[in-house]
């Protein structure tokens, strides 16, 4: 049977509410032939007279994660001045600076002792956003270097031995110059491992640390401990949820005694996605500390990298599991402490580093895009993306800082997508339903020249054949503009292409600081959306008129 199609009603109901229209729109549906070599033609009900959830203007985030600080000369790498016009086009954002190895890291000053009572900030190092440019040759140097680092890292996560390490304040002084000279907003990951003899978290080291911050007058956010769940696999110390909202109590605490701190952001306590323990962990932590923390932190990986496929990236059944835990999420926290914010405080496509040959091509995206537009829609307020640079598969930069295809999909979600979200549904009961998702927002309005009351919807197919998208009639008359992503080669074994396609034109950087031209296609008044198999792509719908846009 064919799949109906809505007429054009939109002088008739002109007059009425826009979701008045769409609805009686519905009611006058007319069935035509399915298309037989395409995927389906499908009708998408668009509501744009309410928001239904309203996430953070920095809700698509990202992280370094500690492990580059393992030893103090890669930090250098974070003067580069290419990778600083990279994460600028992510703003505004926070930067977690954490994982693993935070828990295994002390601050170790070697200068001479700091004062807290110099106030002038115009000579410490992390203000400064010409100091720490990194020469190209020493650049070269390091990036070559650290591919051989990543590889001993990597098999440290593999091992889950992990050493102690010390940092000094020069580390420090490059990740937040990083942070400061790109836009981002900086939350620092504090080990909670150092622990005295009755299991309580030792603050000492994390005062040395601030002291000095607050000595430089660096203005950041702070956690305490990444994944306390697995505390006693990585360093045979247990802590029960009790135990872990003490310390942050202790540390929200300190953060008050501090001059610049005691009204920043505390985040926490970063535990791994819902499973046994790990429920009763997060239920006494928010008992015990929620007044501590501005948001409650968590973590999401779909699968593990050791073991999943190319299959496992585009599979609705797996992206679904999303929904599965953060629902779990929610209830714990809403019901012990209704109207906190919830994070997803580092997540990626796999866990372990992520999939070699997956998680850093095109195929990521599936994951990627259908997870900020799922947690978005289901009232998660951040999501932070395990990682911009460091070891692992899952970067958004490569080893030689060259943008693969998940960064370019998050350059194009920032500069399109607003933080309202709206309400689509795929008007189709066909069981290949399911390999289309979509998502709607307003626009973003901050980062781009559309005009008020414009809504992008962003759009997934899973399938190997083209999906044709009819909008209701109601943005007959309005033209959009169509960012279409695919990848660098063709078919399936193309997924795994390391680079990707906007619009058919091959995304790569002009040179070392110029970004090519990241330009939509005008799709006339009233034309089908053809979105091809295997792809994903917004398109603004630039006269929707969406009252609250």
């Amino acid at each position: 049977m064919g799949q109906p199609r809505l007429r054009s009603c939109a002088g008739a109901f002109a007059p009425f509410h826009l979701c008045a229209a769409l609805f009686f729109c519905t009611l006058q549906a007319e069935a035509v032939p399915a298309l037989a070599e395409d995927f389906e033609s499908v009708n998408l009900e668009l509501g744009v007279s309410h928001v239904d959830k309203k996430v953070n203007e920095r809700f698509l985030s990202v992280a370094i994660d500690a492990d580059l600080m393992a030893q103090e000369k890669f930090m250098y790498l974070l003067g580069s001045p290419k990778l600083r016009i990279l994460a600028k086009a992510l703003t505004p954002a926070f930067l977690r600076f954490g994982g693993t190895e935070q828990d295994f890291m002390q601050f170790r000053p070697q200068r001479e002792p700091f004062s807290s009572n110099d106030h002038s900030s115009l000579h410490y190092p992390g203000h400064s956003c010409d100091r720490f440019e990194l020469p190209p040759l020493l650049e070269k140097r390091l990036k070559q270097e650290w591919a051989l680092q990543a590889s001993v890292l990597q098999h440290e996560e593999l091992l889950g031995k992990f050493d102690r390490k010390n940092f000094s304040e020069s580390a420090v002084d490059l990740l937040y110059a990083f942070a400061n000279c790109s836009g981002l907003d900086l939350i620092f990951g504090l080990n909670a491992l150092l622990r005295t003899p009755d299991n309580v978290w030792d603050s000492q080291n994390a005062e040395l640390l601030m002291n000095y911050c607050d000595s430089r007058q660096y203005i950041m956010s702070w956690e305490l401990g990444n994944e306390p769940n697995s505390y006693e696999k990585k360093a045979g110390v247990r802590v029960d949820g009790y135990q872990l909202g003490q310390d942050f109590l202790h540390l929200h605490k300190v953060l008050q005694k501090t001059r610049i701190y005691r009204s920043s952001g505390l985040y926490g306590p970063d535990v791994g996605q819902p499973r046994n323990h790990r429920k009763d962990l997060l239920t006494g932590f928010l008992e015990t500390a929620s007044n501590a923390i501005d948001a409650c932190t968590w973590h999401h990986y779909y699968v593990n990298g050791r073991d999943t496929s190319l299959e496992d990236f585009k599979d609705p059944e797996v992206l679904d599991r999303l929904a599965v835990k953060t629902n779990e999420v929610l209830e714990t926290v809403h019901s012990v402490s209704p109207g906190k914010r919830v994070w997803l405080g580092e997540t990626s496509s796999a866990y372990g580093g992520g999939a070699l040959g997956l998680s850093d091509t095109f195929v990521a995206g599936f994951m990627w895009l259908d997870k900020l537009g799922l947690a978005a829609k289901l009232g998660l307020d951040v999501v932070i993306r395990q990682v911009l640079i460091g070891s692992g598969t899952y970067h958004l930069v490569d080893d030689n800082l060259d943008p693969l295809p998940d960064y370019w999909l998050s350059v194009l979600y920032k500069r399109l997508v607003g933080p309202e979200v709206l309400k689509v549904e795929v008007a189709s009961n066909s069981k290949q339903k399911r390999l289309l998702r979509v998502y709607l927002h307003c626009t973003n309005r901050k980062s781009s020249s559309y005009r008020q009351g414009s809504v992008t919807l962003f759009a997934l197919n899973l399938s190997k054949n083209q999906a044709t998208l009819s909008l209701p009639a109601l943005f007959s008359n309005s033209t959009i503009e169509a960012y279409v992503l695919q990848s660098a080669e063709p078919g399936v074994d193309g997924l795994q292409s390391r680079a990707a396609r906007l619009n058919g034109v091959l995304l790569k950087m002009v040179d070392e600081q110029t970004f090519p031209p990241l330009q939509g296609t005008d799709l006339r008044p009233g034309e089908h959306l053809k979105l091809p198999g295997l792809s994903f792509a917004f398109y603004v719908v630039k006269q929707a008129r969406a009252p609250v846009c």
